[in-house]
């Protein structure tokens, strides 16, 4: 059975992803450029700090899996 810190870290990581998701769908809504900027702001800081703290939550063995699952698409891959 995971710990509460493994559902909150799981939930933080979701939840840095739906952040992007919303971004996405601001040009559909009816807001201002200034109203929309403010919010695209928010969400990325927020997205981002939620990202951190569920990473720091869950731990380098998680961290270990999204690398290994990122280095399928050569993101970490160095040039020689």
């Amino acid at each position: 059975m995971k710990s509460m810190r493994h559902v909150i870290g799981y939930f933080l990581f979701v939840l840095s992803f739906m952040a992007w998701a919303a971004i996405a769908s601001l040009p559909f809504l009816n807001l201002s450029i200034e109203k929309s900027a403010a919010i695209t702001t928010a969400l990325i800081v927020g997205g981002e700090i939620a990202f951190v703290i569920s990473i720091a939550l869950l731990g380098k063995e998680f961290l270990g899996k999204i690398k290994t699952f990122l280095n399928r698409f050569n993101f970490f891959r160095k040039e020689k």
